[in-house]
């Protein structure tokens, strides 16, 4: 008994994929794509390059895309078993479809109400 201090082997896995480089090489993936997002913003959709609802649905896929870096990598959700991520993402799933409804009905009413 030298050791009492026993690990399970997942956490060995979760240390050991958290290397610092691998840190910094989603540091990087996270700047890269707010560059990019600046670069659109600034550049392409100010001179008339893209229109402002092609710009509006990149912006979304990748402010998601940066969202799922940060929860997977920096929250270690990508360490997690599939229940638990499963759980989490059907929630978000229905408070997203939620907020679509309340929205929605919120329009309707407002359209309806003010004649």
């Amino acid at each position: 008994m030298a050791s009492e201090h026993h690990t399970p082997d997942h956490e060995h896995a979760e240390h050991a994929s958290m290397s610092k480089k691998k840190i910094w090489q989603v540091f990087f993936y996270l700047l890269g794509i707010t560059a990019l997002e600046f670069f659109i913003a600034l550049v392409l959709v100010q001179k008339g390059m893209i229109p402002h609802g092609i710009a509006n649905f990149t912006y979304i896929v990748l402010t998601l895309l940066k969202a799922y870096y940060i929860v997977a990598y920096f929250m270690h959700l990508k360490f997690e078993n599939m229940t638990l991520i499963t759980s989490i993402v059907v929630s978000l799933i229905f408070i997203v479809y939620l907020i679509i409804l309340v929205l929605n009905e919120g329009s309707y009413l407002n359209v309806h109400m003010n004649q």
